[in-house]
């Protein structure tokens, strides 16, 4: 009885660990320039992170097959966790939000959140230049 207490605690605890380790190594890595395509939709999202210096000019386009009224929107964050992932305070968007620049302010990783309502095949083209 104490070995399925103690197995069920230690699930209890580890879970949400466990969790949060998913989705922050569901990310794709990409070395810009890169063109991904790929579909999303639902309550899902595709993730891509790449390393950026300082100083580098990071663009950000995004394009897709139109159905109806559906929509792709993407954000460039730091955090490696879509779910608490905030966006970062460099850059801005044009275009109605299909395209994004920003000059990077410190050599790190950056992560690219891509969500689509309802659904999309959508195509992502990212570039860093100085």
């Amino acid at each position: 009885m104490k070995i399925i207490k103690y197995s069920l605690l230690l699930t209890v605890l580890l879970l949400p660990a466990w969790g949060t380790t998913s989705a922050q190594t569901a990310a794709k890595r990409i070395t810009p320039p890169a063109v991904v395509k790929g579909a999303i939709g639902g309550e899902s999202h595709d993730a891509y992170v790449l390393r950026a210096r300082q100083g580098q000019r990071l663009t950000l386009r995004i394009s897709w097959k139109k159905d109806g009224d559906n929509r792709v929107e993407f954000t460039v964050s730091a955090g490696a966790n879509f779910f608490e992932a905030e966006p970062v305070k460099f850059g801005e968007e044009a275009n109605g939000g299909k395209s994004w620049t920003g000059v990077v302010p410190a050599t790190r990783r950056y992560y690219i959140y891509l969500v689509a309502h309802p659904s999309a095949h959508y195509t992502l083209r990212v570039t860093l230049g100085k």
